[in-house]
């Protein structure tokens, strides 16, 4: 009897499909989107939202401009959350052909912390020495220790307004964005490469 009754069920199920197709095509964009749901949710878990970004940035710089917001407002519509980001200070002279060096603790979203260093020869517009904060946000590291290579500049991807600037570096799909108040926008004006080490030297090489 029961056997009879399963038969019927699976019959009926069956020819339900059959005769409404879309029945069974209905379930997979649902799950899609359950999945979709679930991965924004990671996503977002795993990263900075613009509020707390900017909020970190103006603690670090010890004040709020314009301009910063205006930046990291540029970083979000380009880059989108990042997933680290990195405080620091750095030297910068060049005439003609400059050197950069820096150093800084890279901080991310999981809770892991690095310290870091980078160089690197810059080829531009900068004039004169100088010494300024910066501030890095990090994109799609998969851990701390991959900061550890060299990113080149991306050419005319250098934005600045109301005395804060920005441009990106990037070396396959990780990007970083160091951003510049005041006097440091000079060091982030030319086109260059940044090599990050896990201890200082001073070879930009």
């Amino acid at each position: 009897m029961i056997a009879t009754i399963a038969r019927t069920l699976l019959c009926f199920t069956a020819a339900l499909v059959i005769a409404h197709p879309s029945f069974a095509a209905e379930q997979k964009p649902a799950q899609k989107q359950e999945a979709q749901k679930d991965s924004q949710k990671k996503s977002e878990a795993d990263t900075y939202d613009q509020d707390s970004v900017l909020k970190e940035a103006e603690a670090f710089f010890g004040r709020s401009t314009e301009g910063l917001a205006k930046v990291i407002e540029k970083a979000f519509k380009d880059q989108g959350r990042p997933n680290g980001y990195v405080k620091g200070e750095e030297a910068a002279g060049a005439v003609t052909v400059g050197l950069r060096y820096g150093n800084g603790t890279l901080v991310m979203k999981d809770g892991s912390t690095r310290r870091v260093w980078w160089q690197g020869p810059s080829i531009g517009f900068d004039f004169g020495g100088n010494v300024a904060k910066v501030f890095v946000l990090v994109y799609h590291l998969p851990r701390a220790s991959a900061i550890f290579q060299r990113f080149p500049g991306v050419d005319g991807s250098l934005y600045w307004i109301a005395g804060a600037g920005i441009n990106y570096q990037q070396r396959n799909n990780v990007v970083l964005a160091p951003i510049r108040l005041g006097v440091g926008l000079r060091a982030g004006a030319s086109v260059g490469y940044m090599k990050y080490t896990p201890t200082k030297t001073y070879n930009p090489f």
